[in-house]
C-alpha cells in the first residue's frame, strides 16, 4: 500500500493540506501605525490594533484543509478498489480548490481591513494547495495506470 508512488503522492498531499493549517497564509503590514494582520486558516490575527469587526468565518479555510487530508489518508488504504480511489481523488480536486478559492477570497477580505492603500502578501502556505493538487492529480495519473495494467492483463489471459 505505502510502497505505491500514488500512496507517496497522496501522504505529501495530506502532509502539505495538514501544514496548511499550522502556517499564515497572507499577511499585511502598514508601516507607519506599524499594525499588522495576518490570515491563518482559522482566522486573522491582529498585531498592535483591535480585533477587526468581521463576520467572515475564516475557519471554513481549516475545515476544507482538514477534509481534504482526511480524504487523502483514507484514499490510500482503499488502495483494493482502484474506481473508489479515483471517485476521492475527484472529491479530493473538489476540497482543494474550495480550500485554494476561500484562501483567496479571505485575503481579499483582508484587504479592506487595513489600509487599503496598501497591499498585503501572500505567504508560502497560500500556495500549498497549488502542490497539494500537483499532488493529487500525479496520484490519480498513477492509479488510472494501475487500472490499466490490471485490465490489460485480464484481457491477455481470457
Amino acid at each position: 500500500m505505502i510502497q505505491r508512488i500514488q500512496s507517496v503522492f497522496l501522504l505529501l498531499l495530506a502532509l502539505a493540506m495538514l501544514s496548511l493549517l499550522a502556517l499564515p497564509l497572507w499577511h499585511k503590514v502598514d508601516a507607519l501605525t506599524h499594525q499588522e494582520l495576518t490570515l491563518t486558516a482559522f482566522g486573522f490575527t491582529p498585531t498592535n490594533m483591535p480585533r477587526p469587526a468581521t463576520n467572515a468565518p475564516v475557519w471554513v479555510i481549516g475545515v476544507l484543509a482538514l477534509a481534504s487530508a482526511a480524504v487523502a489518508m483514507y484514499e490510500i488504504f482503499q488502495f483494493r478498489t482502484r474506481f473508489t480511489q479515483l471517485k476521492l481523488g475527484m472529491l479530493n480536486l473538489l476540497l482543494i480548490m474550495a480550500t485554494f478559492g476561500a484562501a483567496f477570497y479571505f485575503s481579499n477580505q483582508g484587504e479592506t481591513l487595513l489600509n487599503p492603500k496598501l497591499e498585503g502578501q501572500f505567504q508560502p502556505a497560500f500556495y500549498l494547495p497549488t502542490l497539494a493538487l500537483l499532488l493529487n492529480l500525479l496520484a490519480n495519473r498513477f492509479i488510472r495506470r494501475d487500472e490499466q495494467l490490471v485490465r490489460n492483463s485480464y484481457d491477455r489471459l481470457r
